[in-house]
């Protein structure tokens, strides 16, 4: 019976919006025993890898999963962290992860995922690295100075979140396209404006496959819901997401990840800690752009 693979990349951070991203997915899919799961986990203690398993079952999961140990700084500590942290960078690894998968969808934790996933076994990538949905063009990205200024890859390319993607690992393999990335992250540490997200349209910006726009719908806390397609996959994008400190008041998807949320998972990781209090203060520029464009300023 085909699978689809599926994988996480993840911290304790990033545990608190996990939960609703799993328990979305799998409610959503027309026969989550077709899934595998793999959950890439950077510093999770035994509690938490439980706490994975304990949700799995609550959401009758009937698929299968794992729960790979990896170390994103021993990796990548090189390169410029997301808010002191590498584990976004985890995504570049999987080719040499999960030695025996073709083709795995990569997913972020802070996701709504109202699409069934399945539709996706039917995607071709042919001689593509990767499937992305395209967003705006290069010449409106943050990283277009680089993109184009110092990799001369043109304005008009269309530039692509890397929060959902399809990867073709055959393809990673055979092209040493991990190589490829590491060069580009060595030879330009500083310019990594987006982190891995950079790095991914260096290589594939302008050669990539087209998942549909419902698959990456970006949602951000100022807005209303996005109106791309009846079902989408829902992307809390910017800061602050809505669990964050005041993100009952101040997203507008709260609701909608609150109606997700398990109760035993919120027991655990939606409440205040000191790594939250942390997160608030380095996103706290966010807070307040969020604040006066809610105000009309």
């Amino acid at each position: 019976m085909p699978s689809l693979n599926i994988a996480f990349c993840i911290n304790r951070l990033a545990l608190v919006g996990l939960g609703s991203t799993v328990s979305s997915l799998i409610r959503n899919c027309s026969d989550p025993s077709k899934i595998t799961f793999w959950f890439m986990c950077a510093e999770l203690t035994e509690t938490d890898k439980n706490n994975i398993k304990l949700l799995l079952n609550a959401e009758n999961f009937k698929g299968s999963y794992h729960l790979v140990d990896f170390d994103p700084v021993s990796q990548f500590k090189m390169l410029t962290p997301l808010h002191g942290d590498w584990t976004p960078y985890g995504r570049l690894l999987l080719a040499d992860l999960l030695i025996e998968v073709d083709v795995v969808m990569y997913l972020d934790a802070d996701l709504l995922i109202e699409v069934d996933v399945l539709e996706l076994l039917d995607a071709d990538l042919g001689n593509y690295g990767l499937a992305a949905v395209p967003g705006a063009k290069l010449k409106h990205a943050l990283d277009n100075p680089f993109l184009n200024g110092k990799l001369n890859i043109s304005l008009e390319a269309d530039y692509f979140n890397s929060g959902v993607l399809l990867m073709n690992l055959v393809h990673w393999r055979s092209e040493n396209t991990k190589q490829k990335l590491l060069n580009i992250a060595e030879r330009y540490p500083n310019d990594l404006i987006s982190h891995d997200q950079t790095l991914l349209n260096a290589v594939f910006a302008q050669n990539y496959y087209h998942l549909p726009a419902a698959y990456n719908c970006a949602w951000y806390a100022y807005r209303n819901r996005p109106k791309i397609a009846d079902r989408m996959i829902l992307h809390f994008l910017g800061s602050p997401k809505p669990w964050d400190i005041g993100g009952r008041f101040l997203h507008k998807a709260y609701l909608a990840w609150k109606s997700y949320l398990n109760k035993d998972w919120a027991k655990y990781y939606f409440k205040t800690s000191l790594n939250d209090v942390k997160r608030a203060w380095n996103i706290r520029r966010s807070y307040g752009k969020v604040v006066r464009k809610m105000m009309g300023k």
